[in-house]
């Protein structure tokens, strides 16, 4: 298990096989189908082939992904947060997703901001940016929490959609 960074509250780690029913927990609820979207995501076999696929593939390709939230003296499986390399964006961008269980407590701004410097420091990446849905308020207080600015509304991968830009 490869451990990316750490803050004062939180740990970051590559996902395992283990973390599978914790996926598909978290993307399945409520908030991350209408805030990010429907993975489709409906068994344990999916969810393995997904961290496969999707996760494992961009830490490969792109030696960043979305990694897992823990609690740092729990252990507690909290979210995912991450930098993402799209190829609909110019740059990589953070994103996050948490269970309701860990909502209004700060893990996503701490987790997203180690992110951050994680991007810049280890990655060398100048820019960093994050899209985010415009009903989403609590997500857009994140991203300006850590220092990002809106810029403008860029297209989603659902017909019609539209979300905002940050960075």
């Amino acid at each position: 298990m490869a451990q990316i960074l750490h803050t004062a509250r939180l740990q970051l780690r590559e996902i395992q096989d283990s973390d599978a029913a914790f996926l598909l927990q978290l993307l399945n609820t409520r908030d991350f189908i209408n805030n990010i979207g429907d993975r489709r995501v409906r068994t344990l076999d999916d969810s393995r082939q997904y961290i496969e696929s999707n996760i494992r593939a961009s830490y490969r390709q792109h030696r960043m992904g979305l990694w897992v939230v823990e609690e740092q003296h729990s252990l507690a499986v909290l979210g995912l947060c991450g930098l993402l390399k799209r190829d609909t964006l110019e740059h990589p961008d953070v994103g996050y997703a948490f269970l309701p269980g860990a909502f209004g407590r700060g893990f996503a701004t701490e987790a997203a901001a180690a992110c951050l410097q994680y991007g810049r420091s280890a990655l060398g990446l100048a820019t960093i940016c994050a899209i985010v849905s415009a009903h989403n308020k609590a997500s857009i207080r994140v991203l300006e929490k850590i220092g990002l600015h809106y810029q403008r509304e860029v297209p989603g991968t659902a017909p019609g959609e539209m979300l905002q830009l940050f960075a």
